[in-house]
């Protein structure tokens, strides 16, 4: 992995950030797509990854204090939603159970005060606890936190919260006075979820793990991780929803 600091890289040392990144494209492309329709292939989502890459590449500032391999990880799943955004691939009914599911966590959490637990979530849908799981298995590529469902316009508005919190480019005045307001909801958050979802949110999207490594360091299936993981997003959204008043 390259993380030399260039201001300008010359073609030689662009050419060497795009090589020596690329396997990260991958990473990131087959995270995404573990649970998306078979029709899309994930080549599609290699390439609109490396596009990403290469605007990562031309657009790297290091006097901001981050890590090219950082920055690039945020402009590669950006172009990736984007790219999956194009295909209009998701169908009425997965959108319509993930809204399900946002407002069942949304709406026990407000009356408990707490984390609802899978079994209060299942009862307020009316299904079993093994439904809802295969449920949050099949909405997990819908698991972002969007800037667009925060009420937040910017030029990646497609891109997860989580990833795009941490880059600061781009961004007038009034846009990162949200984005630190944004921070400080999001921190809060996460405080209120559960242990296991909470190491989840910090292993994937602060150390980069994949799930399957993910599911090693916590002892469980990658696909167990795959459904804590869209429980815990959805959970999020519902907070992060009512904490804008969206």
């Amino acid at each position: 992995m390259l993380t030399t600091k260039l201001t300008g890289p010359d073609k030689g040392s662009r050419d060497k950030l795009l090589v020596d990144n690329l396997y990260l494209v991958k990473i990131i492309a087959y995270q995404v797509a573990v649970n998306l329709p078979p029709h899309i292939d994930v080549n599609d989502l290699i390439g609109a990854g490396t596009i990403g890459l290469i605007e990562a590449i031309d657009r790297f500032d290091p006097g901001k204090g981050v890590q090219f391999n950082t920055y690039a990880s945020i402009r590669v799943r950006g172009s990736i939603m984007d790219e999956l955004r194009s295909m209009d691939w998701m169908t009425r009914s997965m959108r319509d159970k993930s809204n399900q599911l946002e407002k069942a966590y949304g709406e026990i959490e407000r009356r408990t005060g707490r984390p609802a637990e899978i079994e209060e979530v299942a009862k307020f849908l009316e299904i079993t606890t093994d439904s809802l799981y295969t449920i949050l298995s099949q909405v997990s590529a819908l698991s972002v936190l969007n800037l667009d469902d925060m009420g937040i316009g910017h030029h990646d508005e497609g891109m997860d919260i989580l990833e795009c919190i941490k880059d600061p480019e781009g961004k007038d005045p009034m846009t990162i006075v949200k984005f630190n307001e944004l921070k400080r909801k999001i921190a809060e958050a996460v405080e209120t979820l559960p242990e296991k979802e909470k190491l989840i949110i910090s292993l994937y999207y602060y150390e980069e793990l994949t799930l399957k490594e993910i599911g090693k360091v916590l002892n469980i299936t990658e696909s167990r991780v795959c459904q804590l993981h869209s429980q815990t997003m959805h959970r999020l959204k519902a907070k992060l929803k009512r904490c804008v008043g969206v």
